[in-house]
C-alpha cells in the first residue's frame, strides 16, 4: 500500500466541500477538532485535523452514516460525549480493514495501463453509494424476505426506491424484481411472488416482460383465466413472444385445472 495513502488527499478535497456532521447544538459548537489525533492505525499519524475532518465527513457521505456508525457514541448527543479513540465499536475496524483494501486496490490499477486518457480511482462511494452495506437490490430484499416475509420486503423496496432511486445505490431496473418474485416461486411461495411481479408490472407497465412473469404467477396458482388475460396482454405487446404462445395453448388445453409444471 501507498505509504502516505495519497488517494486520501483526494478523497478528503471531495468531503470537505460536503460536510455531513451531525447539525450543530450550543453544546456541540464547544467541541473541536483535535489538533493531534490518537489511535491512528491506517491514517498517517500526523494527519491534521483540518483532513481528517474532511476524511471523516467524505465518509459519512459515501456511507449515508453519521459518528455513531463507527464510533462510541449516541446519535443525536453532543460530539463531546463520543470516544472518538475507542477501538470498541467493531464497524471502526471494519472501516480500517475497508481502507486497506482501498488502498491495496488503488495499488494494483497503478499497474494497469489505463483504457482512457486518465486513471480510475477507486474510492468508499464507488461501491457504496451512500449505503452502509453495498448490495445488489435483489439480495437486500431477499436478505428481508428470508428473515421477516413478503410484505416487510415490499416495505423496503419502496422505502429503498424512495430514498435512492437515482443515486446508483441500487439497479431499480425490472430484472432485480424479477429475480426476488422467481426465488419466490422456487421456493413455493406463489402469493408473494405475484406480489412482487405486481409491483413490477406497476413499475414497467409497458415491459412484455413483466405481465409474462405476472402471469406465470398466476398460471401456476391455478388462476387460469386470470393467467391467460395477461398471456393476451403479452400478446398484444409482443406479437413475437413464443412463450406467451405456448402458454396460452397450454392453458387453453387444460380448462380450469391448475398449471404446475
Amino acid at each position: 500500500m501507498r505509504q502516505s495513502l495519497l488517494w486520501i488527499g483526494s478523497f478528503a478535497a471531495i468531503g470537505s466541500f460536503a460536510v455531513l456532521a451531525p447539525t450543530p447544538t450550543e453544546s456541540q459548537t464547544r467541541w473541536h477538532w483535535p489538533e493531534k489525533s490518537e489511535n491512528l492505525k491506517v491514517l498517517p499519524e500526523d494527519t491534521s485535523s483540518r483532513k481528517l475532518r474532511a476524511i471523516m465527513s467524505g465518509f459519512t457521505r459515501a456511507l449515508g452514516v453519521r459518528c455513531e456508525h463507527c464510533h462510541v457514541g449516541e446519535a443525536g448527543q453532543s460530539l463531546s460525549t463520543f470516544d472518538f479513540v475507542s477501538d470498541e465499536n467493531p464497524n471502526k475496524n471494519r472501516a480500517r480493514e475497508m481502507l486497506r483494501m482501498l488502498g491495496s486496490v488503488n495499488d494494483h490499477l497503478d499497474k494497469i495501463e489505463p483504457s482512457g486518457p486518465e486513471r480510475t480511482n477507486m474510492w468508499c462511494h464507488t461501491c457504496h453509494h451512500g449505503t452502509p452495506r453495498p448490495m445488489r437490490l435483489e439480495e437486500a430484499l431477499l436478505e428481508t424476505y428470508a428473515s421477516k416475509g413478503t410484505e416487510d420486503a415490499v416495505n423496503q423496496y419502496r422505502e429503498l426506491r424512495e430514498r435512492y432511486y437515482g443515486r446508483g445505490a441500487y439497479d431499480f431496473g425490472q430484472a432485480s424484481l424479477n429475480v426476488v418474485g422467481y426465488e419466490m416461486l422456487g421456493q413455493g411461495d406463489v402469493a408473494g411472488a405475484r406480489e412482487i411481479f405486481t409491483i413490477n408490472t406497476e413499475q414497467f407497465p409497458e415491459s412484455p416482460n413483466t405481465w409474462d412473469s405476472l402471469a406465470e404467477a398466476h398460471m401456476i396458482a391455478g388462476e387460469t383465466e386470470r393467467a391467460i388475460e395477461l398471456y393476451e396482454k403479452v400478446l398484444q405487446m409482443d406479437p413475437e413472444s413464443q412463450n406467451a404462445r405456448d402458454m396460452l395453448a397450454k392453458l387453453r388445453g387444460t380448462g380450469t385445472e391448475a398449471v404446475t409444471e
